[in-house]
């Protein structure tokens, strides 16, 4: 099962190392990732693999959401139907 994670906050130093070991030692791989700093703001989506997690996609959330306030992050994370259909036009 495939989902997509956002991470929106002020930019600092370690965001994209502290995420990826985050989604490693629950065994989510990274499939594809597009980040991007607009001034001081830092942007991030990934397309992840979840199907080899042994949590499941709503702990995933709430651990995400746990992390984002530990870091001063925006994380959310959501199963892909759901993001393609929440924003298909």
């Amino acid at each position: 099962m495939r989902a997509v994670l956002t991470v929106v906050g002020k930019d600092k130093t370690g965001i994209i190392s502290t995420i990826s070991t985050f989604l490693a030692e629950r065994n989510v791989n990274i499939l594809d990732i597009s980040q991007t700093i607009l001034q001081d703001y830092f942007a991030m989506i990934m397309l992840v693999d979840v199907s080899r997690s042994a949590i499941e996609l709503a702990r995933l959330s709430e651990e995400c959401t746990k992390l984002g306030d530990k870091i001063g992050m925006s994380i959310h994370v959501q199963h892909e139907e759901i993001f393609n259909a929440m924003h298909n036009v």
